[in-house]
């Protein structure tokens, strides 16, 4: 055995070139014997590495942790339904309005026409649009959601997404119940222009609405919340709540920094940087979510 492990490390070396040239791949010296025919390639979507702390953790053990590093704590973008089964009891809860499909009015081309470009998102994303809407409970407390989803257009804004938040105002008004929307999006649609701008003004309207027929409005803004949401809905909240370290603006901050040829803050246009300007009302951590919307619904309903 031990002139076995100095031919190893010869042949490592490069000394020896005359002996066996195979023998070195069978990784004496570290005790592995598996031949390169019987190796098993891993399967992709298994480990995951967070862009914070570069902490390798596998998908099973981050979303056991709801998508937050177990190290750092960097909170992990998710999906809309992957919030849902966060906030609502037993994952419980009823869609709303996903009848509703988008169309192209104006007949907007770019790398592709719109047309094709929703076809595209339709099949591929198994979602009408870059919102959903659902009602359930959250600690037994009745509340209807709206949770913005990236992966549609990178969340953006146009008029399916605004109807449905209109619809969502109605049924919140006619069944007496509060209403949340989870942000996250890279702001107006620009393949529908005016139609896109539109919502703006129709979202906002709505909660005026709401407000009229005093039920809370929630307003979580997840990483990122940009453009046309934080010029409406997304700071017209009762409460403007947000996840650690999310991006949130109007302009990004590399647009803002050409503009004014100044370097930024340290942490310009995270939660925190927000937080300390007076722009939201508090942070909250994803695994305590939910006992705290619990609590505020409770505090609004009393």
């Amino acid at each position: 055995m031990s002139k076995e492990m100095e031919d190893f490390d010869a042949d490592l070396s490069g000394a020896g070139q005359d002996k066996d040239k195979t023998g070195w791949f069978k990784r004496i010296k570290k005790g592995i014997l598996t031949k390169t025919s019987e190796k098993r390639e891993t399967q992709e979507g298994l480990w995951t590495k967070c862009p914070e702390c570069n902490y390798i953790s596998t998908q099973t053990e981050l979303k056991e942790q709801q998508y937050v590093c177990p190290k750092c704590g960097y909170h992990h973008r998710i999906s809309s339904l992957q919030y849902y089964d966060i906030l609502f009891d037993d994952k419980e809860y009823t869609e709303l309005f996903n009848n509703i499909r988008g169309r192209d009015f104006l007949g907007f081309t770019d790398l592709k026409p719109y047309k094709k470009r929703l076809e595209d998102f339709w099949s591929n994303t198994n979602m009408d649009d870059s919102m959903r809407v659902a009602v359930g409970k959250v600690e037994g407390e009745g509340i209807v959601i709206a949770a913005m989803d990236f992966a549609f257009i990178g969340g953006s804004l146009g008029s399916v997404a605004g109807e449905k938040f209109a619809r969502a105002v109605d049924h919140c008004i006619r069944h007496r119940l509060p209403f949340m929307c989870i942000c996250k999006s890279g702001g107006a649609r620009m393949m529908e222009s005016a139609f896109s701008l539109m919502q703006l003004a129709k979202t906002s309207g709505k909660l005026s609405q709401l407000t009229d027929a005093q039920l809370p409005y929630i307003s979580f803004l997840t990483d990122p919340s940009f453009g046309g949401i934080t010029a409406s809905f997304g700071m017209l909240g009762d409460l403007n709540i947000a996840e650690p370290g999310a991006l949130i603006g109007f302009a990004g901050p590399r647009v803002i920094k050409e503009t004014i040829k100044k370097d930024l803050p340290e942490g310009f246009q995270r939660s925190e940087f927000l937080l300390e300007h007076g722009f939201l009302d508090f942070i909250v951590n994803r695994k305590d979510l939910k006992h705290k919307l619990a609590t505020v619904l409770r505090h609004f309903k009393n």
